[in-house]
């Protein structure tokens, strides 16, 4: 594995759509923008923004496990795009999950956060991006996500 590039997420407040005991809290939260920073597969300068107008859908079980499914774009500093689907799981203790469940935070050395990220391009020398498998390692904190993307070589 060699981690390619970073991407900042910032995020909005979350938009509760329902909680209870059995499904758990269910939210979307708004991605505003981001950056891009890093290299490409063959070790070229790879930065860029987050577009406005991506959601990461979550739940968050009872038992504070959140299963998530982020979409958005990125527009890279030459013009190139892409989209990005990136499904994943954040666990933590048992003795943090009143905590999570309920909309906090909790320090990220705490859980378990990670995806597995699948690409759309709009360029062909993006290509590779489709033609890998990529794993990301993600750390929430309040108003951003911080995802370091690792390809599988």
């Amino acid at each position: 594995m060699r981690l390619l590039f970073e991407i900042s997420v910032a995020v909005d407040t979350p938009i509760v759509i329902g909680q209870d005991e059995v499904n758990g809290r269910r939210q979307l939260i708004p991605i505003t923008s981001g950056t891009v920073k890093g290299e490409d597969l063959f070790g070229e300068a790879f930065n860029g923004i987050v577009l406005p107008g991506g959601v990461d859908s979550q739940v968050i079980r009872p038992n504070g496990t959140c299963e998530l499914s982020a979409r958005y774009g990125v527009k890279l500093d030459d013009d190139r795009s892409f989209y990005i689907e990136n499904n994943g799981i954040r666990t933590v203790p048992d003795e943090y999950a009143e905590i999570v469940k309920n909309g906090g935070f909790v320090d990220p050395s705490l859980y378990y956060f990670a995806t597995k990220p699948t690409f759309e391009v709009f360029d062909r020398s993006l290509e590779w991006m489709e033609k890998h498998i990529f794993i990301c390692k993600a750390t929430r904190k309040p108003d951003a996500v911080i995802l370091s993307y690792y390809v599988i070589e």
